[in-house]
């Protein structure tokens, strides 16, 4: 006969059993959705398709699902993560590979709770924590637009995540804690052009899965939201008053870099922004000046036009000058900061001077070089500035394969000193080595 302690154990047990299976059940409740035949394009109105494209451009979703030399939407891109390599999926209306056999409904499904049409979990990469906010008409749109493109039949390779992360089922606990579903809600305290910033950048645009941090669990902080974030081993800047720029971005400033990835008191977009640029080069300008206003309102308040001149002023002060025997007033005591301006002198001097027909933003204004880590001067150094549609004379060439780690070290350590009067940039040298092991 059991006793009351062993009848009591196995009682624990078959209700620790029982929420195990609700727990899995709750996880996997989500059903496979009957395909259908792939639409056509004859099956959407042309206005539609065109709303669509705008739609796709403003969430650059070809950034993401093409991969390097691959076919449009057809994914495969790398998407690293701090827990692993997540491959974007094909998003082309290829029926075997990508979602030809979807309906609209199965892709409201995966765009608003991240659960694709097999019923299985997305992974957040994919930001549905966004595109959930995103309204019906307009998931419809996106919808046919993707419909009709052309199929390609392309399978993504498998994410390279490690155990237990590659278990689909944990994603449904990330969700309850993190995902809050719902489309966008107008502020009505705001005019209609700030709203429709707000829907654009807060849905489709998903601007803060770059520009605001994450938690160890990856979801973003919702409380720090624009305080900048990391993409790609990129430092996306803040995009509200804690922006590092040293003159505050005006709507107007804004609208010149969204459009062409260049604004002559900031600098020019590089890494990962750049494609997003690319995309917004083509959108309208209703849409973009409203993004601009959006983001406008987090910003510090514009300095006084004195304020603005006494900046700019001091900025081009430091910048080098044209004449190759001219010297700073600034020279550094510290040896590698002497290493860095020779190095400066020799490599970036001819361009970062004043004066030329088509001179760069002097450094001491750019958000890179008064970031709060080095890693985007960094990248730059090493590849170099491929520019945008907007601005393709202001390229720059890449010197990773011509100046030694050393060297690179003591420029970037320069540069913070000599164009800023922020604190020195910690683990440069570190920082240097890991892009060089993935160069």
């Amino acid at each position: 006969m059991m006793t009351r302690g062993q009848r009591a154990g196995i009682a624990l047990g078959a209700a620790a059993a029982i929420v195990v299976l609700a727990a899995v059940g709750w996880a996997n409740r989500h059903p496979e959705l009957a395909p259908v035949e792939p639409p056509g394009e004859g099956a959407f109105d042309s206005a539609l398709l065109r709303k669509g494209e705008a739609l796709a451009g403003i969430g650059a979703c070809a950034v993401c699902h093409t991969a390097q030399s691959g076919a449009p939407y057809a994914g495969g891109r790398p998407l690293p993560t701090p827990f692993g390599i997540v491959y974007s999926t094909n998003i082309t209306p290829d029926a075997g590979t990508g979602i030809g056999a979807w309906s609209e409904a199965a892709f409201r499904r995966a765009m608003r709770e991240g659960v694709d049409r097999r019923g299985r979990h997305l992974y957040p990469a994919f930001p549905y924590d966004h595109f959930t906010r995103v309204a019906d008409e307009d998931l419809a749109a996106l919808y046919a637009y993707l419909m009709t493109r052309k199929p390609v039949a392309f399978e993504a390779p498998d994410h390279e995540l490690p155990f237990p992360l590659d278990v689909r089922m944990l994603l449904a606990g990330w969700k309850l804690l993190f995902l809050e579903t719902g489309e966008f809600k107008p502020d009505e305290s705001r005019d209609d052009e700030w709203n429709r910033g707000a829907y654009l950048a807060e849905g489709l645009g998903h601007c803060g899965a770059c520009h605001t941090p994450r938690n160890a669990l990856g979801a973003l902080v919702e409380e720090a939201a624009y305080d900048g974030g990391d993409v790609e081993d990129w430092h996306a800047p803040a995009l509200n008053t804690r922006s590092p720029a040293p003159i505050p971005w005006t709507r107007e400033q804004l609208v010149d870099y969204l459009f062409d990835g260049w604004e002559e008191a900031h600098g020019i977009a590089a890494g990962p922004m750049a494609p997003v640029v690319n995309h917004l080069y083509d959108q309208s300008e209703d849409d973009v000046f409203a993004i601009a206003a959006y983001f406008a309102s987090r910003q510090r308040p514009p300095l006084a036009d004195a304020e603005t001149e006494a900046v700019l002023a001091g900025a081009a002060a430091l910048d080098w000058e044209r004449d190759p025997v001219w010297r700073p007033e600034k020279i550094p005591d510290d040896p590698a900061l002497l290493r860095g301006m020779g190095v400066f002198r020799d490599q970036c001097a001819d361009c970062h001077r004043r004066g030329g027909a088509e001179p760069p933003v002097s450094l001491a204004l750019t958000t890179t070089v008064n970031a709060p880590d080095p890693r985007n001067v960094i990248h730059i150094v090493f590849d170099g500035i491929r520019p945008p549609r907007g601005a393709l004379q202001r390229s720059m060439p890449e010197f990773g394969a011509s100046i030694a780690d050393a060297d690179i070290v003591d420029l970037v350590q320069y540069v913070r000193w000599h164009f800023t009067d922020r604190p020195p940039w910690e683990d440069v040298a570190g920082h240097v080595a890991a892009k060089r092991a993935a160069w």
